[in-house]
């Protein structure tokens, strides 16, 4: 894709007029010495980088090639300072693969070779202005990341190359004693598969609304709406609206039970031509013995009639299993019941997790899973780290591997 075809989404180009309009009348209304200060936060802001060298490798019980996927991705970005509360960041990013692209990105044209959906793509990643003149709130104009609560309905993707970002405009409130309520309007969605790809954005109009109060000893309480009208998809349009608890509590000496419960309905929205109403129940209890972390979880996707519950702003790669065999649900539902522990060994911090994935509806059962991590951090800008996924199909999909090994710097 071109850098033209990136930024000619209208939100896109209309955060880049207001912000430089703004900043620019703001200048010009300014005497000599406000003048000075907006050339202060123009160039005195603060730059920052992103390089990330993954290998990804992919084998499937099927006719596919096995999928060798070395890519680079480089991502830089300016943060300007404040002038008259506002302030402006743009963010571009480029990824190249390197040797012969022995894999399906979903735009490179490889159908015969597994999918790893890591595209070549030059782009902007984020440009918004920002302006916190208001007490306690922040408001946010453009294209953004935007990550709430556990990614679970509203995430940046940030594992693949290209993470997902959001043309939105978005207002964070701080106002009441231990609140933050994060209110917004998304008008368009800029998925992983880059703007090469015919399913590279979700065009919407959606309004979100998510309201966090950490004034409780036992944790935090969280309600969300989230509103999600397709233009393109109207079979898609959902209305989402859910509560969610977690916390921990002291045991025994230094140990801390972990816990999270969360429920949420949805049911059709806009111009969805279907007639549903869809549960989804997460419960989930651990322990944090300091070293040693466990965690027992149930999570359930329900199921209405052949019509599944979605999720599909989500960082779904970091649910359901890493081998990414739900990144829609199926359309019995899907019951997740899965164990984790994790731990530190000379720095290494290493998690393992089993799942174990049924239907909602109906006795069948899709397949287990095997996931791997173990991750080094060196200082503060350096880290490597690698994973691996092992998900074997009863009556779902097929038996798939998949491994990761990688390094990163940021600045």
């Amino acid at each position: 894709m071109s850098m033209k075809q990136t930024i000619a989404h209208p939100l896109f180009g209309n955060a880049c007029r207001v912000a430089g309009g703004a900043l620019l009348a703001a200048s010009l209304a300014a005497p000599a010495t406000a003048a000075d200060d907006f050339t202060t936060a123009l160039v005195g802001g603060k730059a920052s980088a992103d390089l990330r060298l993954r290998y990804e490798g992919v084998e499937q019980d099927n006719a596919l090639k096995d999928a060798d996927a070395t890519t680079v991705r480089v991502r830089l970005g300016y943060q300007t300072g404040e002038f008259l509360g506002f302030s402006a960041f743009l963010e571009a990013e480029h990824l190249t693969a390197l040797g012969s692209e022995g894999y399906n990105s979903t735009v490179n044209g490889k159908t015969a070779y597994s999918v790893v959906a890591d595209p070549e793509f030059t782009e902007i990643n984020q440009a918004f202005l920002s302006y916190s003149g208001l007490p306690d709130t922040a408001l946010k104009y453009g294209r953004q990341r935007l990550v709430l609560d556990n990614h679970r309905f509203i995430g940046n993707v940030g594992w693949r190359q290209n993470e997902q970002t959001f043309d939105a405009f978005t207002v964070v409130n701080r106002s009441l004693p231990d609140t933050t309520i994060t209110a917004g309007y998304i008008n368009n969605v800029n998925r992983v598969f880059s703007d090469d790809s015919p399913v590279g954005d979700f065009r919407m109009s959606s309004p979100i609304f998510n309201v966090k109060y950490e004034g409780l000893r036992a944790g935090t309480l969280v309600g969300y709406g989230y509103l999600l009208d397709f233009d393109d998809l109207p079979a898609s349009s959902t209305r989402t609206f859910g509560v969610r608890f977690t916390g921990s509590a002291p045991f025994a000496g230094d140990m801390k039970a972990l816990y999270t419960a969360e429920y949420a309905s949805q049911s059709d929205y806009a111009d969805n031509p279907g007639n549903f109403d869809l549960d989804y129940y997460l419960v989930e209890g651990g322990i944090d013995a300091g070293r040693l972390t466990a965690k027992l979880g149930y999570e359930v996707l329900g199921s209405d009639d052949g019509v599944a519950f979605q999720t599909p702003l989500a960082t779904l790669h970091a649910m359901n299993g890493w081998a990414d065999q739900f990144l829609v649900t199926p359309a019995a539902g899907l019951k997740d019941a899965y164990v984790s522990a994790g731990t530190a060994v000379a720095g290494v911090k290493v998690e393992a997790i089993f799942h174990d994935f049924r239907a909602d509806k109906g006795d069948a059962r899709y397949g287990t899973e095997w996931d791997l991590v173990a991750t080094k951090a060196f200082g503060k800008h350096y880290s490597v780290g690698a994973k691996y996924a092992a998900y074997q199909a009863k009556d779902f999909s097929v038996d798939t591997d998949k491994f990761w090994l990688w390094g990163e710097a940021r600045f």
